[in-house]
C-alpha cells in the first residue's frame, strides 16, 4: 500500500520515467543483455504498479498477463533493475524485499506501520537541511541515505482506541 503526504512525494512525471527506461536501456546495452518479451512485461507492468511492490506481488500481476512468467525470471529482473540504479530495495522489517523506482531529483523517505503495513511517503525540507549541516559539521559526503520512521498510522490508532472502548 502507497499513501503521498506530499503531492510530489514518489510521484514520478511522466519524463522521469522515460530517463529511467532510457537508463536502464543504456545499461543493458553496455552489458550485452537481451530485451525479451518476458523482461518487457516485467519491467512495463512494474513501471506501471507505483507503489512499493514485492516480487510476489509483482509475479502475480505479471502471471495475469503471461502465465509462463516464473519466479526467477522476475526475481533476476528485479535483480537487474537495482543494479541498473532504476529501482531501490527496501527492508522495512517485515521479512519482504519491496522495491519503487529511484528517483534522485525527488528524494523521499518513509512512515511504516507495524499494524497494518501501510507505507506513507513524505518529503520534509527540514530534515534534509538538518542531514546535510551533520554531515558539514563532521566533513562528511553523503552519497545516499534513508529515513524509516515505524509505528502506527492514524487509522491503525482508532481501531485499536475503538477496540478498546468495546
Amino acid at each position: 500500500m502507497r499513501v503521498k503526504l506530499a503531492a510530489s512525494a514518489g510521484k514520478l512525471t511522466g519524463a522521469d520515467a522515460d530517463r529511467l527506461r532510457r537508463d536502464l536501456n543504456s545499461y543493458m546495452l553496455k552489458r550485452g543483455l537481451r530485451s525479451t518479451e518476458q523482461r518487457r512485461l516485467i519491467i512495463d507492468t512494474f513501471f506501471d504498479v507505483g507503489e512499493h511492490i514485492t516480487i510476489d506481488s509483482l509475479l502475480k500481476q505479471v502471471r495475469s498477463v503471461d502465465s509462463r512468467v516464473g519466479y526467477a525470471t522476475v526475481y533476476r529482473t528485479m535483480k537487474l533493475l537495482t543494479e541498473s540504479g532504476v529501482v531501490q530495495e527496501h527492508k522495512f522489517g517485515d521479512g519482504f524485499t519491496r522495491y519503487e523506482l529511484s528517483d534522485e531529483e525527488h528524494h523521499h523517505d518513509h512512515l511504516i506501520c507495524l499494524d497494518c503495513g501501510k507505507i506513507t511517503e513524505f518529503e520534509e525540507p527540514l530534515i534534509e537541511e538538518l542531514q546535510d549541516r551533520v554531515a558539514n559539521r563532521y566533513g562528511f559526503h553523503v552519497r545516499q541515505h534513508k529515513h524509516e520512521l515505524y509505528g502506527t498510522c492514524a487509522e491503525c490508532q482508532k481501531r485499536s482506541s475503538r477496540k478498546k472502548k468495546s
